[in-house]
């Protein structure tokens, strides 16, 4: 190939891949500065120069003007300068060319090496920068393979990686199988962009709703918090400015349709869908749906609160291994503790306690759930978790 076949195929492909032809100029003089080092030794400065209009390549050493001369790898007399050119002073630098015989074809395997690097480069780019609007987005995948415990899905051009702590537990992935993913991050690699994705993170179900939801996606409906364990159940609370809009209702859908697509879609997640509200106490009540809430006492230093419920509904409250219980206090913010009508009676639940402070920043909402377990069960409380479950199934 000749400069002018050369400079005619750079030209169309760098329009194609949207390349900056300087960049690959720059590229290519830098590469044969190397070659070139290999014929006059490394300690000459070297310049290459690529005519950008005929393709022709020229080699220089580089010198500067010196008056005496203490190395002559790097310096040029005086005299021998202003043989060249009668105008160089000493510390001028003068180019002189030392383009070896075959450096025609030494540039020419260069520059292809060169060319197709950079292109490859500039694919990575392109790729990086189409994914990269993707994080944070929910996208289909396609289940490709299994790689140890991770899962390879397909995202269009490239493949994404579901790690074993994103994958929804007891879901299973079969090759060619449409899932739902959650970008968590798109990173850049010497191999191209590297995406991860998840089944698990509380983002996807909000994503979900949005794109399932027209009253969330347009901003009427907002979804306030999310607490999720996945695979199992996500309690969502939702709110809306517009008094004339049933947020709840918007959400769930006519006969529960939207929500069931959602659910669906993670493999039959329970999804409950409470009205979120600034009252902590309407809040915290809904957020201990199905079970029916009697009372509830806050404590607004310690961000506690002690809720009273019917003794028939204590194992429905606390829910399957302190689920309910656990998944109200995610969503809330309140560590929450629970007893029935009856123990707050005995017990006096919802009187003042003298709990020192350094006693309330070790109380955490799970300890408070495994307390309320622990008493339900000594009280012998007849709501069976089977019953509990049909509750809120219905």
């Amino acid at each position: 190939m000749d400069s002018k076949e050369f400079l005619d195929a750079l030209n169309l492909v760098a329009k194609e891949k949207g390349i900056d032809k300087e960049v690959v100029f720059e590229a290519i003089e830098a590469s044969l500065v190397s070659a070139c080092k290999k014929n006059f030794g490394t300690s000459q400065n070297i310049k290459v120069v690529i005519d950008r209009e005929s393709g022709n390549v020229a080699c220089y050493a580089q010198k500067t003007v010196a008056s005496p001369v203490e190395d002559p790898q790097l310096e040029i007399s005086l005299e021998m300068a202003r043989v060249l050119n009668p105008n160089y002073v000493v510390g001028d630098v003068v180019d002189l060319e030392v383009t070896p015989k075959d450096f025609g074809r030494i540039s020419a395997q260069t520059a292809k090496q060169v060319v197709v690097q950079k292109f490859r480069e500039a694919e990575r780019e392109i790729l990086f920068n189409q994914y990269i609007t993707k994080e944070r987005e929910v996208v289909t995948a396609i289940v490709q393979r299994k790689e140890r415990r991770n899962v390879i899905v397909q995202m269009g051009k490239i493949d994404a990686i579901l790690s074993a702590n994103e994958q929804i537990p007891g879901e299973q992935y079969n090759f060619m199988d449409r899932i739902k993913v959650y970008v968590l991050e798109v990173k850049q690699t010497t191999k191209g962009p590297q995406i991860f994705v998840s089944r698990t993170h509380p983002e996807l179900v909000k994503r979900l709703f949005e794109q399932e939801v027209p009253e969330v996606h347009d901003g009427t409906v907002e979804i306030k918090s999310i607490a999720r364990e996945a695979g199992s159940r996500t309690k969502i609370a939702v709110y809306s400015k517009n008094e004339n809009v049933d947020a709840l209702g918007a959400c769930v859908g006519q006969n529960g349709y939207r929500v069931n697509v959602i659910v669906s879609e993670l493999g039959g997640e329970k999804i409950d869908v409470i009205n979120w509200s600034e009252d902590p106490k309407e809040f915290i009540a809904a957020a201990l749906s199905p079970s029916k809430v009697l009372e509830v006492a806050l404590n607004e230093a310690e961000q506690s609160a002690k809720i009273v419920v019917p003794d028939h509904q204590l194992s429905l409250a606390i829910g399957k291994e302190g689920q309910n219980a656990r998944l109200s206090a995610k969503l809330t913010g309140w560590r929450i503790d629970i007893k029935s009508e009856t123990q707050a009676r005995e017990t006096n639940f919802l009187a003042e306690d003298p709990v020192t402070e350094e006693a309330a920043e070790e109380t955490t909402a799970e300890e408070t759930v495994d307390e309320a377990v622990e008493e339900a069960a000594e009280e012998d409380v007849t709501a069976t978790e089977e019953t509990a479950e049909g509750e809120a199934e219905a």
